[in-house]
């Protein structure tokens, strides 16, 4: 997994070149990453106003960055290539771990929840009713995944169907692919997979900007709340900076003479606004890795008895360690 994730950072950095080369003239830009959910076009229109409005703010250039994964952000903030980025919670955490990365706000949505769900989703008129027809005729369908990295279309899904149901993502079907959440939805839609995962809030900008696309969609299965995608920033990025930056998100759409365009602005991204995080948000998706872990763990019967054993106590203790936090 770890040569796939340097091959496509390979990848990511040289799309980035230009952009990288002119942060390190400019000294101060601000490189800002952004995860594959959707078409880095759609991405780039919803969010380029609110990036305009940060680098007035902070003074300097700001510029988006968009790779082809998940993993060319993360790996893009761990050699300084981008220095804060919207991420998944799962995706974030790999950031935090390895990339020198920091959770500092969080979205909040329209409605002002601050969580979203991961989905499954089937054509209107299929004869799949839930999770349980799914999972019945897993081998004569063709389904949809998400970026390995992605919390509600990769990690939420193979917790919560996959190794709850001792099966692997990899084989349960006839045929699997991985796609971002707005192509499953896509596919879906135009009947060229039978099922796959998406996440709700993708699900709810294509409904209003596509309504006859989500229209033919039906869920099939709902997952536990995620918390809402975290925004992260390099530690080494300057304290002023970093004080900027967290103020303008904070008060982005809820203060000042902007705020009826900001909020405006906002509502495309079915958003409200923002609000104060840090990376003890990302404890309940720890747990739901070192879950699965121990899940694929435990269903090892080729693994000698006394290393299985020692595994087992450590993913233990981890996962102890985690609830008395």
């Amino acid at each position: 997994m770890f040569k796939k994730i340097i091959s496509a950072a390979a990848i990511a950095f040289a799309a980035l070149g230009g952009v990288a080369a002119h942060a390190q003239d400019a000294d101060k830009a601000i490189n800002f990453g952004f995860i594959s959910t959707e078409s880095s076009s759609n991405l780039k229109q919803q969010w380029q106003p609110i990036l305009d409005a940060l680098s007035k703010k902070l003074g300097v250039k700001v510029n988006a960055f968009f790779a082809s994964d998940y993993a060319g952000i993360i790996e893009g903030m761990r050699f300084g290539k981008v220095q804060a980025a919207w991420f998944g919670n799962k995706s974030a955490m790999e950031a935090v771990d390895r990339s020198n990365g920091e959770v500092f706000a969080r979205k909040v949505n329209a409605d002002g929840t601050q969580g979203y769900y991961s989905y499954v989703g089937v054509s209107k008129d299929s004869p799949i009713k839930n999770l349980d027809d799914l999972l019945k005729n897993a081998k004569n369908m063709s389904f949809g995944i998400g970026d390995p990295n992605s919390t509600s279309g990769f990690l939420v899904p193979s917790y919560y169907i996959f190794a709850a149901h001792n099966l692997d993502s990899k084989t349960a079907f006839k045929t699997i692919r991985s796609s971002n959440h707005e192509a499953n939805i896509l596919a879906v839609s135009n009947k060229q997979l039978d099922a796959a995962v998406f996440a709700s809030d993708t699900l709810d900008r294509i409904a209003a900007s596509q309504p006859g696309t989500a229209a033919k969609v039906r869920i099939v299965w709902k997952s536990p709340l995620i918390a809402s995608d975290p925004l992260v920033w390099r530690k080494d990025v300057p304290a002023a900076t970093k004080a900027k930056m967290k103020e303008f998100f904070l008060t982005y759409g809820a203060a000042g003479p902007n705020s009826a365009q900001e909020l405006a602005q906002l509502e495309k991204l079915g958003l409200k606004g923002f609000a104060d995080s840090s990376d003890a948000q990302l404890k309940p998706i720890r747990q739901l890795e070192l879950f699965k872990d121990k899940s694929k763990l435990e269903a090892d019967a080729s693994m000698d008895p006394a290393e299985k054993k020692a595994k087992l106590e450590e993913l233990t203790r981890k996962l102890n360690e985690l609830a008395k936090a």
